[in-house]
């Protein structure tokens, strides 16, 4: 036995050097905020024959190109919403002396107010830390379930644990992935869980080793979920519940309907059948809000004007949910055709109505270059404040803000300089709003943030600092070329809500 343990001991002594020394074989670059001093993720570094490298969740790049070790080598240095100090020829870089073993920290600007902090998903978050022998806060730094992308978050705490949930997840051994959602679970930073500045310990549902499928059924075609909610039940248990959409193609359903989270086989199961021409249902993003005594859920699809009484039978009952509309009672939008209400023929009648499809966003817009609706006559008519310009948009969540005193969203803009990468900050004392002046928090060049949603089990000092995530992809951006690594998953941001640019006004 002594003899078997001394041999192990002679093995693991063997291989140290061996560790040390892969370690050793690189330059090790690190991005860091010059505001906070956090490594940045998501930064290019571009030699002059165009090998690019990105930097990890911690900022760093670990370089060994044969060839150009030993040497001076010149970094063009370039990230969303961040700026490097430009040269005498206007160019952003350094020239760095390459050397096996060395090291350079680089400070950059942020543009941004919100930071840049962390991949969440995906193969090598931390493939450069660990390249480079540092320490990674993850339990799986490198792979995790063998998840290479996914899309689109929803989380809620449910049961003592945060459970994620994604659209499509793509993996390594196959061009297409899982398309049933998969999910994962974390603890909560207060029990045990990373400090969300640091990272997200995910805990995958999976099987054979791979991401499995949370919303799994017979028929084909990708199941999607949104307007997921937390409640009790008629007797008293705690119950978790989604909207599913099942898809033909990107824009086509084929089923939709009610799903139940089954707590034995942790899956959502089906409920009920919502008709394919509903007007309303549990949609986007859900935020819990007491009005007078009485709680609802409001839904956010961009803005929050659907909502239910958060008891288990009005949420199960398509019946009592309601829009806030200008509509006449039991009335759609039809193009250039809106039935609106107007008191006497002259003030338009805002309320909660039944049966009643929300006129937001792109309906909005349409009244209004139509003639039939002034701007200042809705209460979703945000403008950003610096360029005075209507901000129009096509995802939002909405949550009450302790440290604003206010109801704080987080939205994206819909072909403003990026066509889904531009990410705001809006404020209003009520969730029906009126929600007018909105502040560019991130932005992204040519380059897809879809989905952004904001995280409130995560908000630090009372609110001051929240957090919020989304899908980083090339895919409706008119970019040809994706991110490695990055493409297609989630990136977080936080934002410190007592920055100076978010005077609203």
């Amino acid at each position: 036995m002594r003899g078997i343990i001394e041999l192990a001991c002679v093995i693991i002594l063997g291989l140290m050097p061996a560790v040390r020394g892969a370690a050793s074989d690189y330059y090790a670059i690190e991005i860091v905020d010059e505001q906070s001093g956090r490594g940045v993720p998501l930064v290019e570094l571009k030699t002059t024959n165009n090998i690019r490298y990105y930097t990890d969740s911690n900022g760093l790049v670990a370089f060994e190109e044969p060839g150009l070790m030993g040497r001076k080598v010149f970094f063009t240095i370039i990230s969303h919403g961040y700026e490097f100090a430009k040269d005498g020829f206007g160019i952003s870089g350094v020239a760095l002396d390459v050397k096996a073993g060395g090291s350079a920290k680089l400070k950059i600007k942020r543009i941004n107010i919100a930071e840049r902090i962390y991949r969440l998903t995906g193969q090598g978050i931390y493939r450069d830390t660990v390249r480079l022998g540092r320490n990674a806060p993850l339990e799986e730094p490198l792979l995790n379930a063998e998840v290479l992308g996914q899309d689109s978050v929803y989380a809620e705490v449910y049961r003592g644990q945060i459970h994620w949930f994604w659209g499509d997840t793509s993996r390594a051994a196959y061009p297409l992935g899982l398309f049933n959602t998969s999910g994962a679970v974390s603890d909560l930073p207060e029990k045990g869980g990373l400090k969300p500045g640091v990272g997200v310990n995910l805990k995958y549902f999976a099987a054979k080793g791979f991401s499995r499928p949370m919303a799994p059924m017979a028929e084909k075609g990708p199941v999607w979920i949104e307007g997921v909610v937390v409640l009790n039940d008629d007797a008293g248990k705690e119950r978790m519940l989604c909207h599913f959409s099942r898809m033909k193609d990107l824009g086509t359903r084929l089923e939709r309907g009610l799903m139940v989270y089954n707590d034995a086989k942790n899956i959502f199961e089906k409920s009920l059948p919502v008709p394919l021409d509903a007007v309303l249902a549990p949609t986007g993003h859900a935020t819990r809000v007491k009005v007078e005594g009485q709680e609802y859920f409001y839904f956010s699809a961009p803005y929050p004007a659907v909502r239910v009484k958060a008891d288990w039978k009005s949420v199960r009952d398509l019946g009592e949910y309601e829009a806030y509309t200008c509509l006449a009672q039991g009335t759609r939008y039809e193009k250039g055709d809106a039935k609106l209400d107007r008191a006497d023929g002259d003030k338009l009648n805002w309320g909660w109505k039944k049966n009643t499809q929300p006129v937001q966003a792109g309906e909005i817009e349409e009244l209004v270059s139509g003639g039939k609706m002034k701007r200042e006559e809705s209460p979703f008519r945000l403008v950003d404040m610096d360029t005075k310009k209507p901000v129009r948009l096509h995802g939002s969540s909405v949550y009450w803000n302790e440290y604003r005193k206010k109801y704080v969203m987080i939205a994206l803009q819909m072909m403003g300089t990026s066509m889904l990468g531009e990410v705001y900050l809006a404020e209003s004392e009520t969730i029906e709003g009126p929600w007018t002046s909105a502040k560019k928090i991130v932005t992204h060049n040519k380059m897809d943030f879809y989905n952004p949603t904001q995280h409130p089990f995560f908000d630090e000092e009372g609110g001051k600092i929240i957090y919020f995530e989304g899908t980083y992809t090339n895919t409706f951006s008119g970019n040809p070329t994706p991110t490695p690594w990055y493409e297609y998953n989630q990136v977080m941001y936080r934002l410190d809500l007592s920055d100076s640019r978010l005077k609203l006004g």
